[in-house]
């Protein structure tokens, strides 16, 4: 997990949400000395990478912009990023395994073009292997950059997200979900936080931070299901699955069942049970109490309002699958498009962020009432006007500007983006 510096990495959860990886990591760890841009890297199959200006680090590694290795500088805008961390830690080894077997680029290719989908929303894998420096040794992997994530353009948004926006975002990431299923897979972490924008085309989505990926039916045999007191409330608790809060091993269904959570979030805002993230128990019960009674999970994060009829649906779906069985993707996409279809509206893969919170009034129509002494003179209306034309977050300028370097001690700051 890391700590990255604004408009291009994320902050790590709090602790109260840390995962059951970074429970069981050991206690000391070494962080990988800084590299100057320009350094070269030569993965396992001897191909060279040049490393540009750091963007985030973590405990124990740090990312860079990167590109294929040429006698020009890595500029802003290269397509790589390099994670790097010392070689005797274990966080990035362990996500290996899943881009090493489920990520390459022409595995994804192949699949795209068999589904004819434009794209889908897992980060290729271009590289990796060991770099000796000052006597010491370090493992890095190459990937795709990418841009802002969903947590970031959520806050910003008002903790909302258009309901069209959110069916999109279902339908990305049951596909992304079904590749990486019948890839052997379960992801078990899915949330906005690890959704990221390319850093180009703001309509794709990613699903990153494979660190709890779970290799659910190794050889093609299913895991058995299991409780396990030791291994209660894996995850990121607002989120994971009924299966994870008993200690089971992620399976299909927790995934459909997390994403179904996301999406209830992102339309209402809040899920029943964030006032008591403290008490995983609680947490727990009020899921599987949910679990048996959909309608009222409806009536109270919808309450008083038009319910999204298709999120119910999706969520009954999900409640009727048994731990092992396979996920009829295609229903739940079906009945996501049928709720854009009562939308009035139909999937044209344009995700849009706007103030406009299902059924609100837009920002730009809300007009703030001044006195009326105010209104006659004039006064502040010029200023009102400045304001209402000001993007939210960075000015138009900064949002131009290439990214810069981190400054001493930003490393652990709140900004968000690019994760692997």
């Amino acid at each position: 997990m890391y700590r990255v510096i604004p408009g291009l990495c994320r902050k790590m959860p709090p602790k109260k949400q840390a995962t059951a990886a970074a429970k069981k990591a050991p206690a000391k760890r070494k962080l990988a000395e800084e590299f100057p841009p320009g350094e070269v890297l030569i993965d396992s199959v001897k191909k060279q990478w040049k490393l540009g200006l750091p963007i985030g680090q973590g405990g124990f590694g740090r990312l860079y912009l990167a590109d294929e290795n040429s006698s020009k500088t890595v500029g802003p805008d290269a397509p790589y990023v390099i994670k790097v961390e010392p070689s005797e830690n274990g966080p990035l080894f362990s996500e290996l395994k899943f881009y090493m077997r489920a990520a390459k680029p022409d595995i994804i290719q192949k699949w795209s073009s068999t589904h004819k989908m434009k794209y889908i929303g897992v980060p290729r894998f271009w590289g990796s292997g060991l770099h000796e420096k000052s006597g010491k040794s370090y493992r890095f992997m190459v990937m795709d950059r990418f841009g802002k994530d969903l947590q970031k353009v959520f806050e910003d948004g008002g903790k909302r997200f258009p309901h069209k926006t959110v069916l999109l975002l279902g339908l990305r990431l049951i596909d992304v979900l079904e590749y990486i299923h019948e890839h052997e897979y379960v992801h078990g972490d899915i949330k906005a936080s690890n959704l990221l924008l390319h850093h180009k085309n703001p309509d794709q989505v990613f699903l990153v931070d494979y660190g709890l990926a779970y290799r659910y039916c190794p050889e093609g045999v299913h895991k058995e299901y299991k409780e396990d007191p030791r291994r209660c409330h894996n995850g990121t608790i607002e989120f994971t699955s009924i299966d994870a809060h008993k200690g089971v091993n992620p399976s299909r269904r927790g995934d459909m069942e997390i994403l179904g959570y996301c999406m209830i979030q992102w339309l209402c805002g809040k899920l029943p049970w964030e006032d008591k993230l403290t008490d995983p128990n609680y947490v727990s019960s009020s899921k599987i109490r949910y679990g048996d009674e959909i309608s009222a999970l409806m009536e109270t994060c919808f309450p008083g309002k038009k319910k999204p009829d298709e999120i119910g649906k999706y969520m009954v779906a999900v409640k009727e699958l048994s731990y092992s069985a396979k996920p009829q993707y295609q229903r739940l996409r079906e009945i996501l498009l049928q709720g854009l279809k009562v939308l009035g509206t139909k999937d044209d893969g344009k995700l849009e962020f706007s103030a406009v919170q299902n059924g609100d009034v837009p920002a730009k129509d809300r007009k703030r009432k001044l006195p009326k002494s105010v209104e006659e003179s004039g006064e502040e209306s010029g200023e009102t006007e400045v304001k209402k034309k000001q993007p939210r977050g960075r000015s138009a300028k900064s949002a131009a500007s290439p990214p810069q370097p981190p400054p001493k001690g930003r490393g652990r700051g709140r900004g968000r983006g690019q994760k692997l």
